[in-house]
């Protein structure tokens, strides 16, 4: 992803509110399923890491991106950014901009 195409998700992700709330129990099967079903529906999601988690955000942002076959967009204090386009190209929500200028 070039630092273009990240900035864009960024623009779209402020508007967003977290979708998936990661709390005491941390890391578990649920918040990966609540996550994975989240980012399959729709392609940019915020995730809140809560008081009372006590994981760091940005180890969080990389497990959950490993486990869900997800870029880690950014991570501010306690909000995570994940992309991941959508499987069918028809189906794609989010197009990003070109990665390299067209040569003519």
């Amino acid at each position: 992803m070039t630092s273009k195409q990240r900035a864009y998700l960024k623009s779209l992700a402020m508007k967003l509110d977290p979708v998936v709330n990661v709390g005491k129990d941390s890391m578990s099967p649920g918040v990966t399923q609540a996550v994975e079903e989240a980012i399959e529906a729709n392609e940019l999601i915020k995730v809140g890491v809560l008081k009372n988690c006590l994981d760091d955000p940005k180890e969080l942002a990389v497990t959950l991106a490993e486990r869900t076959r997800s870029e880690v967009v950014q991570v501010i204090g306690k909000k995570i950014v994940l992309y991941r386009p959508a499987r069918k190209k028809e189906d794609r929500k989010i197009v990003l901009p070109k990665s390299e200028p067209k040569s003519e």
